[in-house]
């Protein structure tokens, strides 16, 4: 371990998905309500009140159970590129832990090669993003980089494409050939993409907006995005000899 202090999860959803993961879950305690469902009453969890619960994991949402667990084990952010077709989702600056949890939910869901984040300026896997992923982040690789441009730009030289989702972009999100290593790079809550990020894209590419909102959330846009690459990949494949 690198020293840094244990966290605790809530949330049976995270708690469950922590017993089934890779980091060590030291301590479990259980409402009354919450030890009768079954994977829970196989743990031996200590016995607490919600006022209890509430007050080990600081949140009133934790559905009757909460866990003492290790650290976050992030990865090697350069380890994502190793199958020949890895879809690595990057999230520049996104701040709000709920954001960076749903984000993980769908990767992990969609089956991308794993998550990166900036070590600066970014929503940490704190036990509220567990929460908001409803336990993905204890299967999903998540990988943090000093400085996203040029973790992209070391990307590109792995033969891998690098696409940045923009509100305006030039390039219908459905045009591009996905094919191989890509990597999918969507910005933060309020600025999206910063500067120097978006100049070192291959390519910008927008979803079809044809309300009167002219953007969605970070995480449904990176739901849809991942989903139609997924898709627009198996027609590919489809018409390919």
């Amino acid at each position: 371990m690198s020293g840094r202090a244990r966290m605790v999860i809530y949330g049976r959803n995270p708690v469950k998905e922590a017993l089934r993961g890779r980091r060590a879950v030291h301590r479990v305690w259980a409402s009354a309500a919450a030890v009768r469902e079954p994977w829970l009453a196989q743990v031996g969890p200590d016995a607490a009140d919600d006022r209890e619960i509430e007050a080990l994991c600081a949140s009133a949402e934790h559905q009757g159970v909460c866990a003492e667990v290790d650290p976050y084990p992030y990865v090697d952010a350069r380890g994502l590129l190793k199958t020949p077709d890895a879809l690595v989702i990057c999230l520049d600056e996104v701040q709000d832990p709920h954001n960076l949890g749903a984000v993980c939910r769908v990767a992990e869901c969609a089956g991308a090669a794993g998550l990166v984040i900036p070590e600066r300026r970014s929503a940490e896997v704190s036990a509220a993003a567990c929460k908001a992923s409803a336990g993905a982040v204890e299967h999903l690789a998540v990988g943090r980089v000093r400085n996203m441009a040029d973790y992209l730009e070391w990307a590109k030289q792995e033969e891998a494409w690098v696409y940045g989702a923009s509100s305006d972009g030039a390039t219908p999100y459905e045009r591009p050939d996905y094919r191989g290593r890509v990597l999918l790079v969507l910005g933060s809550e309020g600025r999206g993409l910063r500067p120097r990020v978006a100049a070192t894209c291959d390519e910008l590419v927008a979803l079809p907006l044809r309300g009167r909102i002219d953007s969605l959330n970070v995480s449904t846009a990176a739901a849809a995005l991942m989903y139609g690459i997924l898709q627009l990949r198996a027609r590919a494949l489809d018409k390919s000899p």
